[in-house]
């Protein structure tokens, strides 16, 4: 099932979403999880979450096979004994950020909650993270470079906040209009969305 990416404007994008329960039937989970990876591929992103569903839940999944892969001029590129970074896919059940550090590193980011809009935004290198598996397993494990990136992305979707939620008091000032038309779904996309002015889905 491809559900409706929710665009800026809507609460639930700003509300720190909840743990999902320890009762909530394998069943319903696996299928929520597939669902959001086939909206995710449908919509063209690298990570998305259950925020950007309309679901205030603590879920989120990611492939950052896109964004790693390196074409022949980039290989020749790598320093020796330098490796390519492992694409990661994988869904993240209530996860908590235990540490961010490493030196920051600017990237241009977008989100599919915001349509046209890509922002440079500064992140740590290295997080480590615990959070359940798709089985409920709980893991704590070590990332870096772009999954540590996407990553922090979708955990900030948990906690109510937005990558334009990071850039200057000056930038947010110049794209306040933008954003303000997003909203209202006063935008171009290729993908379902789901618009907090009228309540439409397009």
């Amino acid at each position: 099932m491809i559900y409706s990416i929710v665009a800026i404007g809507d609460p639930v994008l700003k509300a720190k979403a909840k743990n999902l329960p320890a009762d909530l039937p394998a069943a319903d989970l696996q299928q929520l999880i597939a669902d959001m990876f086939e909206t995710m591929y449908y919509a063209h992103g690298v990570g998305l979450a259950a925020p950007q569903i309309g679901k205030g839940v603590r879920l989120f999944v990611m492939d950052s096979g896109p964004m790693v892969e390196l074409d022949e001029e980039d290989l020749a590129e790598l320093e020796e004994g330098e490796t390519p970074e492992p694409p990661i896919k994988r869904a993240f059940i209530n996860p908590v950020m235990v540490s961010e550090t490493g030196e920051e590193w600017g990237f241009e980011e977008g989100c599919l909650s915001i349509p046209g809009v890509r922002e440079l935004v500064t992140r740590c290198a290295d997080i480590v993270l615990r959070y359940e598996d798709e089985n409920r397993q709980v893991h704590e494990e070590a990332f870096s470079g772009m999954a540590a990136r996407i990553i922090q992305h979708e955990y900030d979707h948990l906690e109510g906040i937005l990558f334009t939620d990071k850039l200057s008091g000056f930038k947010k000032q110049l794209l306040k209009g933008k954003l303000a038309r997003i909203s209202k779904g006063d935008v171009k996309h290729d993908y379902r969305m789901r618009f907090a002015g009228d309540g439409k889905r397009r």
